[in-house]
């Protein structure tokens, strides 16, 4: 799974498959034995879970980097490589 971003041990990855094609646009983060799926742009939790702080972090970034979240989806769904983001500070 291609890594996005990497910060406080928070790991962003995102992929996309064709049979994931009618899937909500979505990013995993992992955190330790943690994995959580979230939708973008909404950031609604569509599967696992991690810890609040985690969370917490996880949210805060995602909303900073929208942008460039919803770009890599789209580069995603093209086969085309992901662009790295800038971890939370």
């Amino acid at each position: 799974m291609p890594e996005l971003s990497r910060f406080f041990g928070i790991v962003i990855a995102m992929y996309w498959e064709k049979n994931t094609q009618h899937h909500a646009p979505h990013f995993h983060a992992i955190y330790n034995e943690f994995d959580c799926k979230y939708e973008i742009p909404n950031l609604f939790v569509l599967d696992g879970s991690l810890p609040k702080r985690a969370n917490n972090m996880v949210v805060e970034w995602a909303k900073l980097h929208m942008d460039e979240l919803l770009l890599n989806w789209d580069r995603a769904k093209q086969n085309k490589s992901l662009n790295k983001i800038e971890p939370l500070k």
